[in-house]
């Protein structure tokens, strides 16, 4: 439950600077710098040597491929029949594409399922959510925005994000059977707890709902499909097609459903994909998804 009220202080510590004008404009940029280069590498550093690799994690680390996948033909598809303008397009592949599998994630499914839930949410993030926003996440956002780095451009881009090497280094430890000392773990731990109060004050501060904003009709169906269709989709995958029965699938099912992800929104913020829309997505998002994640509680358990 602090994790939760955590979440709904600092999008409101965020607004209030805002509107207060404390801090210098484009303050907001500094703190997406200091997630992407510091929290989010301390973040990897930490869980990826103790994730146990097995035949397992297939069905976890699918929710957030498949998900992403559906997100990108569903919007690209979308977007071009509609004549959208790609840094629309991009923004939502991004932001509905991508769910908050940790910051909003971790708590409710710790409090439904326990902490083997836990374990299987870990599962989804990590090697899941957290690999896909720093490969395709990076293809998205460098396509969709006015840079056009071409093929090479982009693979260094990937390979030299910072989340993206700090997973290497922590996938390469897993497979050698190491880990931090444990007088350096607590050091990446505390890093990594930094993401969820520094990003959303960011979010925050760039949280600008206004009833006449064009980006209303693009949010709703950005959401609805976050919300709805994406746990819609993995039910039916998994639950029906697959026949998938026990607290895993159910787990997977609601981590599908969670709000749109932090990091996205930063991701698109940074590369200028409709910075307002995508704060938006995660502003209204987040409050929004309890609601909805109630709705999939009660379906997991009925049918």
């Amino acid at each position: 439950m602090d994790s939760i009220i955590l979440i709904f202080l600092c999008l409101l510590a965020g607004v209030a600077l805002r509107r207060m004008k404390i801090v210098l404009q484009g303050a907001h940029t500094v703190l997406n710098q200091f997630v992407i280069y510091i929290s989010l590498p301390g973040l990897a550093l930490y869980y990826l040597p103790k994730i146990e690799i097995s035949s397992k994690l297939l069905l976890p680390l699918g929710v957030a491929w498949i998900g992403f996948g559906l997100s990108w033909l569903f919007f690209a598809l979308l977007g071009k029949w509609l004549g959208w303008p790609p840094k629309i397009i991009g923004c939502l592949v991004l932001t509905a594409g991508l769910g908050n599998t940790a910051f909003v994630g971790f708590p409710v499914i710790e409090a439904l399922f326990g902490k083997q839930g836990l374990e299987t949410a870990i599962i989804i993030d990590q090697p899941g959510t957290f690999v896909v926003v720093s490969t395709l996440g990076i293809l998205v956002a460098a396509a969709y925005s006015k840079e056009n780095a071409g093929t090479s451009g982009l693979l260094r881009k990937i390979a030299l994000f910072p989340p993206f090497v700090a997973f290497a280094i922590g996938l390469c430890m897993n497979l050698a059977g190491f880990d931090f000392h444990d007088m350096v773990q607590p050091v990446f731990q505390r890093l990594g707890s930094t993401v969820t109060p520094v990003a959303l004050v960011a979010v925050g501060m760039q949280l600008q709902i206004q009833r006449k904003s064009r980006h209303w009709g693009f949010l709703s169906l950005g959401l609805a499909f976050k919300l709805l269709l994406m746990p819609l989709f993995l039910f039916l995958l998994y639950k029906l097609a697959l026949g998938g029965e026990g607290m895993v699938i159910d787990v997977c099912i609601m981590e599908a459903a969670m709000a749109p992800m932090i990091t996205a929104a930063i991701l698109a913020s940074t590369y200028g994909l409709k910075p307002k829309l995508a704060g938006m997505m995660i502003g209204v998002g987040i409050p929004l998804s309890f609601i909805t994640l109630a709705f999939w509680y009660w379906v997991i358990n009925t049918f």
